[in-house]
């Protein structure tokens, strides 16, 4: 599976592989995944704006 289909099964962007077996602790893993991804977009952004204010 490619990372990017990985990340978008993570962010609910696209559908999960029905074939998976899904389990309790697969469940916390993503959650915890989806969660450190969107804390990493928040903070790149939070850099980004930064440097552009002040220029």
């Amino acid at each position: 599976m490619g990372i990017f289909r990985q990340f978008a099964e993570y962010l609910y962007l696209r559908k999960k592989n029905p074939n998976a077996s899904p389990t309790k602790w697969t469940k916390y893993m993503h959650g915890i995944n989806r969660l450190s991804i969107l804390l990493f977009l928040f903070a790149i952004i939070i850099i980004l704006v930064k440097l552009f204010l002040r220029s």
